[in-house]
């Protein structure tokens, strides 16, 4: 009950350092002119809900190296949380995603209050866009006015670079495996690059970073990054599919119609005779797949026990993860802490 009571705190601390500094940027922003409101109110919106994970991991990479809390990490680490807000307005573009979080996608938001203007949903997207390209300035100005001394920030500079460019492969990655024959291990290519790594790992190596850790910690903290990264996102392959809309807060579609080449698509057609292809092939990357498309597609995954191959997939991932911890000589609460936040990453409903 403490662990998750210090959980539910700490998120508590990010909700504010995000809500506060998103607020004072976008009163800056009407203050150029009111008409750019639709824009400011879905930047607030984007960075209004979350787990705050990779807040979470860079705190508790600056903690395992042994330095206490602090008000300046916690805004330095909230700043994980507005990349990822940039990367979801971008990947909903990209995906052309109807809901999340149960409301609409930044677009789709920025198209109704465009309502009525010519061109709306071509000046939509363009303004989601921008919503994204902000988003992710604004993570690297909440870093760099974290409050933290310059030197330490100094040592996490180059860790912003390789975020951002292995970000940016995995999304590219994606979009052009999109469409192709289904390949497992291409699927987890994208996952370490697109989600992995910005994810888990890359959080607690700029917490470690910032903190001093020396280069043995560092490569502990790969060690249980990368595979609990993977099992983040092979979590959210079977919960696009299979999860609860109400509790996912997305539509169990999405994968279907953007045809994405999820590790679960590709086992599922690695399993597959060519009856079961041919299925797919007439589903995969339809706009409107429909209820009767969504269940003809888990009928196949199910038969072919796909979700229990990923479902293996990931309870092994986590397991090499958390064992990782016990080679690493670092304070105990920090390693009961990563030992929560692995089952919070990979065993969820939503």
């Amino acid at each position: 009950m403490a662990d998750r009571d210090e959980a539910a705190v700490f998120k508590l601390r990010v909700d504010k350092v995000l809500s506060r500094f998103v607020a004072q940027e976008s009163d800056q922003l009407l203050a150029i002119d009111a008409d750019l409101g639709p824009v400011a109110d879905q930047v607030e919106t984007a960075v209004s809900d979350g787990k705050r994970l990779r807040a979470a991991f860079c705190y508790w990479g600056w903690r395992a190296a042994g330095q206490p809390d602090s008000d300046a990490l916690v805004r330095a680490a909230a700043s994980m949380e507005l990349v990822h807000a940039a990367a979801v307005v971008h990947d909903d573009i990209i995906d052309d995603s109807a809901v999340r979080h149960g409301r609409p996608t930044t677009h789709v938001a920025l198209e109704a209050a465009l309502c009525g203007r010519p061109r709306a949903t071509a000046t939509a997207r363009a303004l989601a866009m921008l919503v994204g390209d902000w988003l992710m300035s604004l993570a690297g100005q909440l870093f760099a006015t974290s409050g933290l001394p310059a030197g330490y920030l100094a040592r996490a500079r180059p860790l912003w670079a390789a975020l951002a460019r292995e970000l940016i492969a995995g999304e590219c990655l994606e979009l052009l495996h999109t469409g192709g024959e289904p390949d497992t291990a291409q699927s987890l290519k994208v996952i370490r690059y697109k989600t992995a790594k910005y994810t888990v790992e890359q959080p607690l190596l700029i917490g470690g970073a910032l903190a001093g850790a020396g280069h043995q910690l560092r490569e502990g903290y790969s060690r249980y990054g990368l595979p609990l990264g993977e099992a983040f996102q092979l979590r959210d392959d079977l919960l696009g599919l299979f999860g609860d809309p109400a509790l996912t807060g997305k539509a169990n579609t999405d994968d279907l119609h953007a045809h994405r080449p999820t590790a679960l698509l590709a086992e599922t057609w690695r399993l597959a005779d060519e009856t079961d292809r041919q299925r797919l092939r007439a589903l995969l990357g339809r706009r409107e797949v429909g209820t009767p498309g969504l269940e003809e597609v888990r009928e196949v995954m199910s038969r072919l026990n796909a979700p229990d191959r990923i479902e293996q997939m990931i309870t092994a991932r986590v397991e090499e993860a958390t064992r990782s911890l016990d080679d690493l000589d670092i304070p105990a609460p920090a390693s009961r802490a990563l030992t929560g936040l692995a089952h919070a990453a990979a065993v969820r409903r939503r």
